[in-house]
């Protein structure tokens, strides 16, 4: 299991530029243009060592509870926090076990404590927070919780809007978004869920663009529970965003539209 220091390619007592030109090498040499799907995944792991490592505070946390000394670790922060037992630990511990790629164990105490009802975010700094939240939205999304990876990407997309924090980031955030809703959501979920999700993604700000496209989704669903007036209005405020809404044929016979 490598840590942040062997991902990035640099000794522990690195300076800070030096972490900056190793980061800006590696990101080359993983550029999905390159290394394909892989080598998106590892440039996300790559990321997430970049931000500990190049926040001051950030890396003495990682340094304290990771960084090995004489062929031991320093501090046993694993053991320290499962044996606090306490909520505040437990989020903790996921976080911990996150970016040290112990993804089953984070989801295994993730669930443990509730899922997506247990409130990480009164537990953890609102930059933790986000990053945690998008690295468990990751690995649902890879074990099929596709419902559960949604609603935790809809709160960052949401908080991003009320206060950038991963800015550049940002747009990986919400093609992984977009991405998950276009290919996974709608089997995952019952219609009457279905819409629930798609209602609150409109209230997030997209384009015209995607919007429309995701108020066809609606009508469709809508058309499969039998209200065919409710449709035939969602798809003629579709329309007006987009006029050249693809894929609707079908749809606008059903609805006389």
């Amino acid at each position: 299991m490598k840590d942040y220091y062997e991902l990035l390619g640099v000794g522990q007592n690195a300076s800070s530029e030096e972490i900056k030109k190793a980061f800006r090498e590696r990101a080359k040499q993983l550029h999905p243009d390159i290394r394909g799907e892989k080598g998106a995944e590892e440039m996300r792991k790559l990321l997430a060592a970049y931000k500990v490592l190049c926040d001051r505070n950030r890396r003495f946390d990682y340094d304290r509870a990771y960084v090995r000394f004489a062929g031991k670790y320093q501090f046993d922060y694993r053991k320290f926090l499962k044996e606090k037992n306490d909520p505040e630990s437990h989020a903790k511990l996921i976080f911990f076990e996150l970016l040290h790629m112990e993804e089953d164990e984070a989801l295994s105490i993730w669930l443990d404590q509730g899922g997506l009802n247990f409130h990480l975010d009164y537990y953890l700094d609102r930059e933790d927070w986000m990053d945690c939240c998008f690295l468990l939205a990751e690995e649902l999304d890879k074990r099929n919780r596709c419902y559960e990876a949604f609603v935790l990407l809809l709160g960052l997309v949401r908080e991003e809007r009320r206060k950038p924090y991963f800015k550049h980031f940002m747009e990986d955030v919400e093609n992984f978004l977009k991405e998950l809703v276009r290919n996974r959501l709608r089997p995952a979920v019952d219609p009457e869920s279905y819409l629930e999700c798609m209602e609150a993604l409109l209230d997030l700000g997209f384009s015209p663009r995607d919007e429309a496209r995701w108020m066809r989704s609606i009508a469709e669903t809508l058309v499969l529970l039998g209200e065919l007036g409710n449709a035939e209005k969602v798809l003629r405020q579709a329309l007006k965003k987009d006029p050249a809404l693809p894929n609707i044929i079908r749809l606008r016979r059903k609805l006389s539209v």
